[in-house]
């Protein structure tokens, strides 16, 4: 991506050396848009990113292993120290270069975001000592190493690095948009979800970006759960370079717009698919749709009410067909649903319909079927036409073992 450098080095943060801190940085800056959790409690680079009024920036850097949440006055102290000897770090920076001049990076400049454990006191020294080596690391040359190198780095529970990558024309011009995320537990996303940062070489305005990306995130980010908790850190983020020097955008309705916004939803879904699949613990891939809803949001509430549900992703862990449970998920939804309207699906064989067992049902074939690891199941409400797909994955004992044991 023109107009782009990074790095990821290790803090120690880990007390094992691996990478936990990346710089993203914008040699001539970038228009950015971004979404934010919806929870009450949020982490102070949330915060900070909120107070940043501006629509225009020049870098992001992310730690992970300390969340920065909860840790009053001194992680936000911590914070604006960072930012303070990251904007001077990138001043010199800008001044080495040929032309020798010098451009003043404010911390009005910088975004922040984290992820790791709530409540801990935020090691900001640590950080701190170790922003010089972060920008004397930056490349501008990227492949699909230095990608995953940077996936890498700002994994907690992660068991893979999530990358992906897209391209459009906008006019005559090839665009190029890459996005990295992380995520595996805590996952229930409330507007954004995780973390995800996303880059482009396009020439869009903020204003239209966020439009964008508030649409996009809505089937995607925003369509997935592991296991119905919403962070205080989450965070999407793109940013676009503008060196693809396509033609000005006036309006958000313009038609040069629609093949970026179906290539950004096409790079987006497969990083929150790539979210479930690497779920706490996951053994299997859950895709629930539900059709004939009154509404998108009676389909969506219902999806996510099946999706959410320990006694349903426990029985798809095991292996069993038991479609009770998604009539009883369905049923606490709190959606007006007509019971014998219902038919349900799981793969391709239908199970129930008109309030009972459907005729056909055959436990031995659907036994078979659930032992794939990946499951579908359709349930059509038959009373209207909303339509909406959550993406999920099962329960299993490693779950608890992977949270149980989440601090030491």
């Amino acid at each position: 991506i023109e107009g782009l450098e990074l790095s990821s080095i290790s803090a120690d943060l880990y007390g094992d050396g691996r990478d936990d801190l990346t710089l993203f940085y914008f040699k001539e800056g970038a228009n950015f848009a971004a979404v934010y959790t919806t929870s009450k409690v949020t982490s102070a680079s949330i915060n900070w990113n909120l107070k940043i009024k501006r629509h225009f920036v020049k870098a992001l850097m992310v730690n992970t292993q300390n969340a920065n949440t909860f840790t009053g006055i001194k992680g936000a102290q911590g914070l604006k120290e960072i930012a303070q000897t990251l904007s001077k770090g990138l001043t010199l920076k800008s001044s080495q270069t040929p032309k020798g001049v010098s451009e003043v990076i404010k911390i009005t400049d910088l975004l922040f975001a984290s992820t790791g454990v709530i409540g801990e006191d935020f090691p900001y020294l640590q950080i701190k000592n170790r922003v010089p080596e972060l920008i004397k690391k930056l490349k501008t040359e990227q492949n699909k190493f230095v990608w995953f190198k940077t996936a890498s780095a700002i994994m907690t529970t992660d068991t893979r690095p999530k990358v992906a990558y897209e391209q459009c024309k906008m006019g005559n011009k090839l665009i190029k948009i890459c996005g990295i995320a992380k995520g595996s537990g805590m996952i229930a996303p409330n507007m954004a979800t995780m973390l995800s940062f996303i880059f482009t070489d396009a020439n869009i305005p903020s204003v239209f970006l966020k439009a964008i990306l508030r649409k996009v995130t809505l089937t995607t980010f925003n369509s997935i759960t592991v296991d119905s908790d919403t962070s205080t850190n989450d965070m999407v983020g793109i940013f676009a370079t503008g060196k693809a020097k396509n033609s000005k955008i006036y309006n958000v309705l313009d038609p040069k717009l629609q093949e970026f916004e179906k290539a950004l939803h096409k790079l987006c879904l497969n990083l929150a698919k790539q979210i479930v699949v690497d779920g706490e613990g996951a053994k299997k891939f859950i895709t629930i749709k539900i059709i004939g809803a009154r509404s998108i949001l009676m389909a969506k509430n219902i999806g996510f009410s099946i999706a959410n549900s320990p006694l349903f992703k426990t029985a798809i862990a095991g292996e069993d067909p038991n479609w009770g449970r998604i009539v009883m998920a369905a049923g606490k939804s709190g959606e007006n649903i007509i019971a014998n309207k219902m038919q349900i699906k799981i793969g391709n064989y239908l199970v129930a319909e008109q309030g009972k067992v459907a005729k056909t049902y055959n436990e031995s074939d659907l036994k078979e079927y659930m032992k794939w690891d990946s499951i579908d199941i359709e349930v059509n409400l038959n009373i209207g036409t909303g339509t909406y797909t959550v993406y999920t994955c099962d329960f299993t004992h490693d779950y608890i073992d992977i949270n149980a044991d989440y601090r030491n």
